[in-house]
């Protein structure tokens, strides 16, 4: 597990947990886990779902009665990472804000990180 001590590895908007938590009493799970996933044309591309068992090597995060489960392989990439629920006229959906991201395709739905020895040495200082 990838962690800092005292830093939560996510944050969440009170808007991203109020439909967090919707969400998981309509569906009854346990909790919304995120990751990443290779695929889209900037490489990668996050993962949603929501599930009824907590791994135990999951990152777990809880704010207001949501519960954010980080999968073990998305930990480094999503550290930093704020997520937000908008909804407008045209879309509504969660929004991931990600320091680790320096690139997107046009439609918003694949990302490229940062190099892996970058962010593990911004993650141990050095």
């Amino acid at each position: 597990m990838f962690s800092i001590p005292g830093k939560q590895a996510v944050s969440i908007t009170p808007a991203a947990a109020s439909r967090i938590k919707a969400l998981m009493a309509k569906d009854g799970s346990t909790g919304l886990r995120i990751g990443v996933k290779k695929g889209g044309c900037a490489g990668m591309e996050y993962t949603m779902e929501f599930a009824n068992e907590i791994n135990s090597l999951d990152e777990i995060f809880e704010q207001d009665g949501a519960r954010v489960m980080i999968a073990p392989m998305a930990q480094m990439f999503l550290f930093g990472t704020e997520i937000d629920y908008t909804s407008s006229l045209l879309e509504s959906g969660f929004k991931f804000n990600n320091p680790n991201v320096v690139d997107a395709c046009g439609c918003g739905e694949s990302i490229k990180f940062k190099d892996l020895a970058e962010l593990e040495a911004e993650r141990s200082g050095e």
